[in-house]
């Protein structure tokens, strides 16, 4: 005879009261602010959340995301190989404070935040059309979900991979699998080089160590700066017989 449900055990209902008290323990040392202004209350106050810089996707590029771009981008020439790139925000204020405390304040709570404003711009981006006339972005013309990965050195620097955790939420919210099948051998550091050593810099560094040969792939990333990165990773997957890929990231350097 099957036994009734006692219900939670005492040990289960103190190990959760002795969390709670140690989160509020915490969050009364080390009270949780603003990465913005540094208002103490949420990680994005209502203030610096009311001012972000959200990009239009009405007006944006479908190619490479830039802000005003519909009609004549001065950001790309319609050759990075994707299918359509949506961005979320410019990168500048809050959404740049937001990706420094995410990957170099450890500031991990940030994950889903970024996270839902790019399922946010996707949502958008999904009344307007790409170069091909399809939606920039639909959930059912989308196989998996991938991101711009790491280097070891990034890696181990940091202690995690910062845009695996946001794709991981984003998989859920826009309802595509997640597929882990990006690998990015050793290369300096982006940040301070031009577009043409971007380019150098990640000649051969990305490898595809997952089978995509026929499925469409979104591709997600944190900021889209001369697009070396994305274009970098989306060719390695349309080289390997990806469909398409399309991309999505926080922010968008123009």
């Amino acid at each position: 005879m099957p036994m009734a449900d006692a219900g939670p055990r005492p040990g289960g209902r103190v190990a959760e009261a002795l969390r709670t008290l140690g989160q509020g323990a915490l969050e009364l040392a080390f009270p949780t602010r603003c990465v913005r202004c540094d208002m103490p209350g949420s990680l994005i106050c209502d203030e610096c959340r009311e001012a972000l810089p959200w990009i239009c996707q009405r007006w944006a590029c479908p190619h490479c995301g830039a802000p005003f771009g519909w009609l004549t981008c001065t950001e790309c020439k319609r050759d990075w190989g994707v299918r359509s790139t949506v961005a979320a925000l410019t990168f500048a204020g809050t959404p740049a404070r937001m990706v420094t405390c995410f990957k170099d304040e450890h500031e991990m709570r940030l994950a889903p935040v970024i996270a839902a404003a790019m399922a946010t711009a996707l949502d958008e981006a999904s009344a307007w059309p790409a170069e091909d006339g399809r939606a920039r972005f639909s959930a059912d013309d989308v196989d998996v979900l991938c991101f711009v990965p790491a280097t070891a050195g990034a890696y181990a620097r940091r202690g995690f991979d910062h845009m695996e955790l946001v794709a991981r939420d984003l998989s859920c919210m826009v309802g595509v699998p997640l597929a882990d099948v990006l690998a990015r051998h050793a290369a300096s550091d982006q940040r301070g080089l031009g577009k043409a050593e971007r380019e150098r810099n990640l000649a051969g560094t990305v490898e595809v160590v997952g089978d995509v040969a026929g499925l469409s792939v979104l591709l997600a990333d944190d900021v889209i700066t001369t697009g070396s990165s994305v274009r970098a990773c989306a060719n390695a997957l349309l080289e390997r017989g990806a469909r398409d890929v399309s991309v999505c990231a926080l922010a968008r350097v123009w």
